[in-house]
């Protein structure tokens, strides 16, 4: 990963983006002598890891409840 200080990063910003976009770089912005911020190409999930992280967590028992509570103080019908 490649350190930046944040005054060239600022300057060279649009650069940078071009960098992280087609070269898929890493970036550590860094402000005397402090690390500030990493600038990284994004990662984008997928359907496989959704469906992942849905079976691993408990439901919410009070889910049901909270959502005819909000529908009822709007007004919305009970099955849109």
């Amino acid at each position: 990963m490649k350190r930046l200080h944040a005054n060239d990063a600022a300057r060279r910003f649009p650069d940078v983006l071009d960098s992280v976009e087609s070269e898929h770089e890493s970036f550590v912005v860094v402000r005397h002598g402090r690390v500030v911020a990493t600038i990284r190409p994004a990662t984008l999930g997928t359907g496989r890891a959704v469906k992942e992280a849905l079976r691993t967590q408990r439901p919410d028992s009070e889910w049901a409840a909270e959502l005819r509570a909000l529908r009822d103080a709007v007004g919305l019908p009970a099955n849109p």
